[in-house]
């Protein structure tokens, strides 16, 4: 803990920084609950796309997208962009 005190601290000097991984714990769940009840992946394609596709809503629906409108206009073939800071 001495030496990463820095990071294991930042939430106290740094705001943009959250006290808890919440946010991470959460992006993690639904992979992980669809490897236990399916008993994993077929193809590492497969988990790559599903993980693109779960990557790509998780941030979206950070941004305040509407979820069905963004995935509507993917299937016609323009995709809403995801706001980079």
């Amino acid at each position: 803990m001495r030496l990463y005190a820095d990071d294991v601290w930042r939430f106290t000097t740094d705001p943009g920084v959250p006290f808890t991984n919440n946010l991470g714990e959460q992006a993690i769940r639904m992979p992980k609950v669809k490897q236990k009840v399916s008993g994993g992946f077929r193809t590492a394609g497969g988990l790559d796309t599903f993980c693109t596709i779960r990557s790509y809503l998780a941030t979206m629906h950070k941004q305040g997208a509407n979820l069905f409108n963004a995935l509507t206009l993917t299937f016609q073939g323009t995709p809403p962009q995801p706001r980079f800071a």
